[in-house]
């Protein structure tokens, strides 16, 4: 418990130095585009209602969710079979290297132009978004695995499912959580990106409205809450990912507790 109260303290120790020295740096700010902390806490409550939240932020989370589940499916199931198959690594590589060259936001207009400006574009760019990291690790990690725990399967004629089951998807469990980690805080990027174009709801869409309208305050505040948003995903990633990597991490707590 005492250990558990030192990790949330050392956490939120120096975010809240930063908040109160923003709060007394900024207590004289006459600019209209730099309010005082204390203004833009003030927004919160009449900026941030039920309505809001379930009219702007909930309609992002869900499609954030879904993009995300989208790239996590597709990265892990492309990854794999990239990574365990020579060929179809030498034949797609090529492939694979441009378009991971290409920024992902440079594909919205593209997007939009194939599926239009619903829900499903703004999933699509999303996924598009958070699938490289996610693939790039897989292979990476499938291409990783033990040697000898791969010709003990041979021999042993474990084969297909069970194959992927026992070996190719344990091994390259950690390298698929990095993956998973970079793409999220990419998610939540394209999440706004594409809340920017064709739409009425969305914190990104949220955001530039109060821009546009010149409610200073208010645009601040949508920053805390995307900010806020990031955090809370964060901590929940953190959460599944000591559950899913239990074994990893008691490995490595065996091999450092070793003279």
């Amino acid at each position: 418990m005492r250990r558990a109260v030192g990790r949330v303290a050392l956490a939120l120790g120096l975010p809240v130095v930063l908040l109160v020295v923003w709060w007394f740096a900024s207590a004289g700010s006459q600019s209209f585009y730099e309010p005082p902390l204390s203004r833009i806490v003030a927004a919160f409550p009449h900026t941030w209602t039920w309505a809001r939240i379930r009219g702007d932020i909930a309609p992002s989370v869900i499609r954030l969710l879904i993009g995300y589940g989208l790239a996590l499916l597709l990265g892990v199931a492309i990854g794999v079979a990239v990574g365990a198959s020579r060929w179809l690594r030498s034949l797609t590589e090529p492939i694979l290297e441009f378009l991971r060259a290409i920024p992902p936001p440079v594909l919205v207009p593209i997007l939009i132009l194939i599926s239009g400006l619903g829900d499903r574009t703004k999933v699509l760019v999303i996924t598009v978004g958070g699938i490289w990291p996610i693939l790039l690790n897989t292979v990476e990690g499938v291409r990783g695995v033990d040697e000898v725990l791969a010709d003990s399967c041979r021999s042993y004629r474990i084969h297909g499912w069970l194959r992927l089951r026992t070996l190719l998807l344990p091994a390259a469990s950690p390298q698929i959580v990095v993956g998973a980690r970079q793409a999220l805080s990419i998610s939540i990027i394209m999440m706004v990106i594409g809340e920017l174009l064709g739409t009425t709801n969305g914190l990104g869409y949220t955001v530039i409205e109060f821009q546009r309208g010149f409610q200073i305050p208010e645009m601040w505040s949508g920053v805390f809450v995307l900010g806020l948003l990031g955090v809370v995903l964060t901590a929940i990633f953190g959460l599944l990912e000591r559950r899913v990597l239990r074994w990893y991490h008691a490995v490595r707590a065996v091999e450092r507790s070793r003279p």
